[in-house]
């Protein structure tokens, strides 16, 4: 059996990593734990240049989370894992503020790293997740890792 957790959290709902460790570190009832992988997702403050005043984020919530979810199952069984934690925040963030946690567990690193690269990779192509960046220059949709394309305005 496997721990899985998947939020999708404004803006104000906190984030706490001690919270997020004891979790995983106790997926597994017989503590077969022996590693966790931990990606922390920032706003940027500075993009080709321009300084970032804000991001940001929304998303239709129940389909984010489904599709979290099944990322996280997904992962859990390809990579042998005993947990899969993913939280996004929603709201408009500002730089240095956290945007995504990922966090995986497992019997060691050997599965953890790279189920945790892979898992960032699927958050940021599957999740319904949609990006507005308000910038020094302009607003630009972020469209998957980088492609920008200014918002329209009028």
């Amino acid at each position: 059996m496997v721990y899985v957790s998947v939020k999708v959290l404004n803006k104000e709902e906190n984030i706490s990593l001690d919270s997020i460790i004891s979790e995983l570190a106790n997926a597994d009832p017989d503590h077969y734990v022996g590693g966790i992988g931990l990606f922390i997702g920032l706003v940027k403050g500075k993009v080709n240049g321009s300084t970032v005043l804000s991001l940001e984020y929304s998303s239709i919530k129940d389909l984010a989370e489904k599709a979290m979810s099944q990322i996280a199952y997904e992962i859990s069984e390809k990579y042998d894992l005993k947990g899969v934690l993913i939280y996004h925040r929603v709201g408009d963030l500002k730089p240095g503020e956290t945007t995504l946690v990922i966090a995986v567990a497992g019997k060691s690193r050997v599965g953890v790293m790279p189920a945790l690269a892979e898992t960032l990779e699927r958050v940021k192509k599957e999740v319904p997740v949609f990006k507005l960046e308000h910038r020094s220059d302009g607003d630009y949709w972020i469209v998957g890792d980088s492609t920008r394309i200014p918002r329209k305005t009028g």
